[in-house]
């Protein structure tokens, strides 16, 4: 009987070592992909390059599958083996998503349900293979944002009401919705994250403030803050969001959501300082519209 529970408790440590990350090329994922290899994981990414950068996981132990969780037969490919997803692949965004509202709920929210059927689905493969598998089968964390919120005001916690004001915010709590209401239906062990307002490396390309005030220093010569820069934003270093992630896929807990997020509002005025300090940049402050 030791002997079988030992057998067990090793198969159960063997399983809980695979993770796909979908969007693992973005900002967000090549950080956590690194944090999940450091960490013993087998990491497989499966991401369309529409916005993240294959380069970000150059020389990174990897499986990388290049396809889009719009596609079903793809994702069913993606998910097969797998101990646990990490959902990052989304449209971001709210500018993008008033450009093409549509575009925003077909990726954010058909593509959220085709990984949640493509989990359903390996759960019920691995059943009927075996019945030495993890009780709640696949762990699902999925990304969303503070953006569901919309009219509330800060600081952002799990017992406001969300009222979102833009299609993005709409989406992404759709996406949440879906992963509560598989939990509920069909016991998927989801867990949902919202996501602050994240800086750091890999995040050049993006059009968050932070990055945005960096690319201003070494291309403008000045950094442009919109307005009269009172506004303010909840800033997460990706170091800590990825800790955070990590944690939900360690987790037992499922069918809840949780604000990821310091707690603390930073002025877009006080952050310009802060990047012009820590840049050691003489650069101007000014004021666009």
């Amino acid at each position: 009987m030791r002997k079988k529970n030992e057998q067990r408790r090793h198969s159960s440590k063997s399983r809980s070592r695979s993770i796909l990350v979908t969007g693992g090329a973005g900002f967000i994922g090549a950080n956590l992909v690194r944090l999940l290899l450091k960490e013993g994981y087998g990491v497989t990414v499966l991401d369309n390059l529409s916005t993240g950068k294959r380069e970000s996981l150059t020389g990174l132990p990897i499986e990388f599958i290049l396809g889009d969780i719009l596609d079903r037969r793809t994702v069913d490919r993606a998910v097969r083996g797998k101990d646990g997803i990490v959902h990052l692949a989304a449209q971001t965004g709210v500018p993008a998503s008033l450009r093409d509202p549509r575009k925003d709920c077909e990726v954010n929210i058909l593509g959220t349900l085709n990984i949640l059927e493509a989990c359903r689905a390996e759960n019920a493969r691995a059943e009927r293979q075996t019945r030495n598998v993890h009780k709640d089968g696949l762990r699902i964390v999925f990304a969303s944002s503070n953006a569901p919120l919309g009219r509330q005001s800060p600081p952002a916690t799990e017992d406001k009401a969300p009222l979102p004001i833009s299609p993005y915010g709409a989406s992404k709590l759709a996406g949440e919705a879906y992963c509560l209401a598989y939990q509920g239906s069909w016991g998927l062990s989801t867990v949902v994250l919202r996501f602050g307002n994240v800086y750091g490396p890999f995040s050049g390309h993006k059009g968050s403030v932070v990055a945005k005030f960096f690319r201003d220093i070494s291309s403008e010569g000045k950094i442009v803050v919109d307005g009269d820069g009172q506004q303010t934003r909840d800033f997460i270093y990706v170091g800590d969001l990825c800790r955070a992630v990590l944690l939900a896929l360690k987790s037992n807990v499922c069918g809840e959501v949780f604000q990821v997020a310091t707690g603390t509002e930073t002025k877009i005025t006080h952050l310009a300082e802060l990047v012009k300090s820590t840049s050691g940049s003489k650069t101007a402050v000014t004021h666009g519209p």
